[in-house]
């Protein structure tokens, strides 16, 4: 009952003055809570967005959705042989947990759900290639997993290809390079996970607050999550840069978000009881990537 949602697009924070600038007015605040998560990295070359989507929201999985099922159905339609391969070939970029459960739910669907959806094409001749630059996939978790992750998804019928970096994307094909040797893989349908980087408004707060983000645009934060000279204003998420005791960033992962959410509600609600603040402290319970 105390809770106000508003539609409206930041484009401005002033914390001096406590408030926060939206496309339609301004924003008084007491306190400010930024968790505005992440987007796609595409390492500079943002222009490969339009032909290789990533999944991040539930329109990315609705356009992936339309791309996969889009491909088998102008396959069926084809006589060119070339244009048929071209089709049912799909690139999976990445090879963290999105992009491996990715290129295993597309060949499952080849495979099985479309099995017997066809006249002219046989779903299960799809080729779905898993590129890869680093020499493992799921390169987070321990090596044996790494191996275990990589045996499952040939045994879907996933080409993994590690060691191999995208130089380019384009509608009708990837270009990746092997050591010295370059690659053109004919390809219709490109799916990105190869990283994320802070949402935009993370370069907001961090200029609003003379901080300096890191190389993925996350905002550094103080060990109870508020940001330095700036107490009553946190970052959370995605877009926060938290350390751990190690000095390592705590992962992008959900887990992490909703702990912080809780710390920082019990920070507010604290301090109008005048308690100070805790660190954080993060339970990690494991990860897991389902292919």
């Amino acid at each position: 009952k105390n809770i106000q949602v508003l539609l409206g697009n930041v484009i401005g924070l002033d914390l001096d003055a406590r408030e926060v600038q939206l496309d339609g007015g301004r924003l008084p605040y007491d306190t400010l809570v930024v968790a505005a998560g992440s987007t796609h990295h595409y390492f500079g070359h943002d222009e490969w967005a339009a032909s290789a989507p990533g999944l991040k929201t539930i329109e990315d999985a609705t356009e992936i959705r339309r791309k996969i099922l889009l491909a088998f159905e102008m396959a069926e339609r084809e006589t060119d042989p070339s244009e048929i391969h071209k089709w049912l070939t799909f690139v999976v970029v990445g090879g963290g947990p999105t992009a491996v459960e990715l290129a295993g739910a597309v060949a499952e669907i080849a495979r099985h759900t479309l099995a017997k959806d066809f006249r002219s094409i046989n779903p299960a001749d799809a080729h779905v290639i898993l590129v890869e630059a680093t020499d493992r996939v799921l390169p987070s978790y321990p090596a044996e997993l790494s191996v275990r992750g990589a045996k499952q998804l040939e045994q879907l019928g996933v080409a993994v290809r590690t060691g191999t970096m995208v130089v380019n994307v384009s509608d009708h094909a990837v270009t990746v390079r092997t050591g010295e040797t370059l690659e053109d893989i004919p390809t219709r349908t490109v799916l990105w996970g190869a990283g994320v980087k802070a949402s935009p408004l993370a370069g907001l707060l961090a200029a609003a607050a003379g901080l300096t983000p890191d190389r993925q645009g996350r905002v550094p934060v103080q060990p109870d999550l508020s940001l330095a000279g700036h107490p009553n204003v946190f970052a959370i998420g995605d877009l926060a840069l938290c350390v751990d005791d190690r000095g390592q960033p705590l992962p992008g992962v959900a887990p992490v978000a909703i702990q912080q959410g809780s710390q920082v509600a019990q920070a507010v609600l604290g301090r109008l009881r005048g308690k100070p603040t805790k660190p954080f402290r993060y339970r990690d319970y494991g990860s897991m990537a389902t292919i």
